[in-house]
């Protein structure tokens, strides 16, 4: 057996805790709710942020919510959140639980990725949007057991291109890559990204989108372990895809970026989770990422574009 490997302390962290956590809470909410939290964010203008807030009712219902901001750090929730569709089938697909969303904007639209659960398991949904502002319903575009749908930003090769996180029939799940002509019909699927050690060696699957750098595709994403025999612990973690081909892995930090300390990421509606679904790239390199902590709040925390890159190859 291969002795466990030594990581070297680190001079001071390369992804800071915005002082002012949490951004968002239930009281926030212009409704009753119990949590907002795992929120997608995109920035639409030079000062303009939209955040698709996943919110909580006290019945355990399920609302994409979205917020506005002039910096991306204070967010106010319109009046009401997205209106979904009052269709029998989507009704069946759901049961009032949609949730996670992912914002990408491809060619000049804003697209929408969310978790669809209902008795039927998990899918992933898709919305439309020219302005943030008016959403309009797309499909159902996965099989069922599948959920952390995230778009990357163009299309590769011609295809649009998607990282999910299908369930495996080992009681794992694995963060996966597949190809579309149109958004709605995937395939060419691959595994993409499986066990991380001892600190993600139970879930991997996408957080943000992916953000194209000159290295690759960096890809900052959630990794899960077991402690206890029972209590899962969410991380975040960051790896290189290839640019060209990104269902290769150039490097991939060995150690996570973000993992839960606070009070606010260790309880809440769950225990221990930080957990991302939005990140943004500001013009002068820092990079804003949004995350949920506990299943409860909504936090921020920053970090240095090139300190991620590099921690995929020396972390």
């Amino acid at each position: 057996m291969s002795a466990p490997a030594i990581y070297p302390k680190n001079k001071e962290e390369i992804v800071v805790r915005y002082a002012g956590n949490p951004i968002l809470t239930a009281k926030d909410v212009p409704a009753a709710a119990n949590g907002v939290y795992n929120s997608g964010c995109i920035k639409t203008g030079k000062s303009s942020y939209v955040m698709l807030c996943r919110v909580e009712s006290p019945a355990m219902k399920q609302f994409l919510w979205p917020a506005d901001s002039t910096d991306g750090i204070k967010f106010k929730l319109r009046p009401e959140p997205i209106k979904m569709p009052d269709t029998p089938e989507f009704r069946e697909y759901t049961t009032g639980m949609f949730y996670d969303p992912r914002v990408t904007k491809i060619d000049g639209k804003y697209y929408v990725v969310f978790a669809c659960h209902s008795g039927h398991s998990c899918r992933l949904g898709l919305m439309e949007s020219a302005d943030m502002k008016e959403f309009n319903w797309v499909d159902f575009i996965s099989q069922t057991d599948n959920r952390n749908g995230v778009l990357f930003p163009e299309k590769i090769n011609g295809y649009y291109c998607r990282l999910d996180r299908p369930n495996t029939s080992d009681g794992r799940a694995y963060m996966w890559i597949s190809y579309s002509p149109d958004l709605v019909h995937w395939g060419r699927s691959k595994a993409l990204a499986v066990a991380q050690d001892e600190w993600g060696w139970k879930k991997n699957g996408p957080g943000a989108v992916p953000i194209k750098t000159d290295k690759g595709w960096l890809v900052i994403y959630h990794a899960v372990n077991v402690q206890c025999a029972a209590q899962y612990v969410y991380h975040l973690g960051v790896m290189m895809l290839d640019l060209k081909d990104p269902s290769k892995i150039i490097a991939r930090a060995k150690a996570p970026i973000l993992s839960p300390k606070t009070d606010y990421e260790l309880n809440g509606l769950s225990y221990a989770v930080v957990f991302t679904a939005g990140a943004v790239v500001e013009d002068n390199g820092e990079v804003k990422i949004y995350y949920g902590g506990a299943d409860r709040v909504q936090c921020l925390a920053t970090a240095k574009l090139e300190d991620l890159i590099d921690a995929c190859y020396n972390r």
